[in-house]
């Protein structure tokens, strides 16, 4: 009998270094248990953008000048050649913006496009707003399901009835491997199939390790 097989979905800014770091550490679920992964866009822009007076003026910059295009791109490649393409784009992305250190430049847009067959034509997309209506319909489905005051990535995965749970998080670094990446998968679903359960949080010590990546 083969084995049975559980669905994630996830919620990402490709800006976001954290959820890059979750992530991957979803990829390597897929290797070490019976996972598939659906990706998902959000926006940071979109989340704060009815609070830019509340945020430190140089993360409202970030919003306002580098946050709308990476995502856009993303959305356009989507709609236009399907969803198949959004893990893959999203890990072109993360490689250049996170690991190689380049930042969410355009070239680095351009060049993320190249790296997975798609048209570098898309990276126009990051100016227009010809599929924002998409983009935040995906980023509400996710916000609907785990409540406003969080941030990217949210992660859902089902609850002891079957209905997904979603959370913010989980924040880790650097992303586990192996069977540690195995037991807080473990982890995850263990406290989702808890009626009530909403959170755990230590402060973070240290920023994103991407050394193993």
């Amino acid at each position: 009998m083969s084995e049975s097989r559980t669905t994630a979905d996830f919620w990402f800014d490709p800006l976001c270094p954290w959820a890059w770091m979750t992530s991957r550490w979803m990829l390597e679920v897929e290797k070490v248990r019976p996972v598939d992964v659906r990706w998902h866009v959000m926006s940071l822009a979109v989340l704060n953008e009815d609070k830019l007076d509340q945020v430190p003026p140089e993360y409202r910059e970030m919003l306002e000048t580098q946050a709308w295009g990476p995502v856009r791109v993303v959305v356009a490649a989507q709609q236009l050649h399907g969803d198949e393409v959004v893990g893959k784009l999203y890990t072109a992305l993360g490689t250049r913006f996170h690991n190689k250190g380049e930042g969410p430049t355009r070239t680095a847009v351009r060049e993320a496009l190249e790296d997975v067959g798609l048209p570098v034509s898309l990276a126009e997309y990051a100016d227009k707003d010809t599929y924002d209506t998409e983009l935040r319909a995906s980023h509400h489905e996710g916000i609907s399901k785990v409540g406003q005051e969080v941030g990217t990535p949210v992660i859902a995965v089902p609850g002891p009835d079957g209905e997904q749970i979603a959370f913010f998080g989980p924040v880790v670094t650097p992303a586990p491997q192996g069977e540690e990446a195995a037991k807080l998968w473990d982890g995850t679903l263990m406290v989702a199939s808890i009626p009530g359960f909403y959170e755990i949080k230590r402060t973070r010590t240290q920023g994103p390790d991407f050394s193993n990546l």
